[in-house]
């Protein structure tokens, strides 16, 4: 089985409940409506009541378990506001804006997820990243112990000329531009916790640099190594290496004569990058040239899951936003049980 069909494997056996923000546009219904014919997620629609309406009518579904709620009538609003409100008062937001803030279809699906009328959402089709994360982190609000929020993609390496396959973690290719070792530090740890919650299987992270195992000395090099200990010491039995350039995390018989005493030993799953240039770029030659499946970018560090999409996303990218969104939620349902 394809790790991507082991995900929607996951989602299916236990749907969560996940609101989509941009409804009123046609690849966030089409991706949906799969969703829900495929029983993955409990599907709410978020925006203009008519439009959405008529994008199922287009995709031939006029009665199915989509929930809609549109911002600007809904019975939730209200309290949606007060909410806010409350949430956000110290802040200096007062009343009206508040009710502005929920009439928005990223602040009500935000808000949905909150007060646990939804377990995670999706964004991103048509709003900015800035504006998705920035509405999660003041009403989602950071996962306890979390310091940071950061992201991922999921490379999915399956086609036929993939010498090696399977899924792989790269991060933080979104998010953070320069992260220091603590930052660092908590990308790598909340990978590997994402790795293993999305694929059942333990991570192998690898801290990447231009230098592997003091082949070159640097700043840069420095704060890997610095990042990796202190990985080590948050959680022992964490199967972490640093600092390693990518051939030598990738490829075995690399890994082994490059890094010979490596934990990894050129077979891990996790590859965390030192800064976001490196990983963007990294992430997308992977995509372009390499011809690997890119999910994400996928948030982690919030106290619930919320995903962004790419604005150029295909209603394929939807729905695998909804599985992978269902699936953190069910994991962080279980690990409250």
């Amino acid at each position: 089985m394809k790790p991507l069909e082991k995900i929607v494997g996951v989602a299916r056996a236990r749907p969560c409940r996940i609101v989509l923000s941009e409804a009123e546009d046609p690849r966030v219904v089409e991706g949906a409506v799969r969703a829900a014919r495929d029983g993955i997620a409990h599907v709410t629609l978020v925006g203009q009541r008519e439009v959405i309406e008529d994008h199922l009518r287009q995709e031939g579904l006029t009665s199915a378990p989509i929930q809609i709620e549109d911002p600007a009538t809904s019975e939730r609003t209200g309290t949606y506001a007060a909410a806010y409100h409350q949430l956000r008062r110290n802040r200096g937001v007062d009343q009206a804006e508040a009710i502005r803030a929920v009439q928005h279809s990223l602040g009500f699906s935000a808000m949905m997820v909150r007060l646990g009328d939804a377990e995670g959402s999706v964004g991103g089709a048509v709003a900015t990243t800035a504006d998705t994360v920035r509405t999660a982190l003041q009403i989602i609000g950071l996962a306890p112990g979390s310091a940071l929020v950061s992201s991922f993609f999921l490379m999915m390496l399956c086609e036929p000329h993939h010498q090696k396959k399977g899924a792989f973690l790269f991060a933080d290719c979104g998010l953070v531009i320069e992260p220091d070792a603590a930052q660092l530090t908590e990308i790598a740890l909340a990978s590997a916790r994402s790795y293993e919650a999305l694929l059942g299987e333990r991570a192998r992270v690898a801290m990447l640099s231009f230098s592997t195992g003091g082949s070159s000395t640097h700043a840069r090099v420095t704060k890997v190594v610095e990042a990796t200990q202190r990985a080590r010491t948050a959680d022992p039995m964490l199967a972490i290496d640093g600092e390693l350039q990518f051939d030598a995390a990738f490829i075995e018989a690399i890994g082994k004569s490059k890094a010979p005493h490596s934990t990894i030993g050129g077979a891990a799953n996790v590859f965390i990058f030192p800064n976001l240039e490196a990983a963007n770029i990294g992430y997308k030659i992977a995509q372009r040239i390499g011809g690997a499946q890119a999910i994400g970018p996928i948030l982690q560090g919030l106290a619930k899951p919320a995903n962004d999409l790419s604005r150029g996303c295909s209603a394929d990218d939807v729905y695998h936003a909804i599985a992978v969104t269902s699936v953190q939620a069910g994991s962080i349902a279980g690990s409250k049980r």
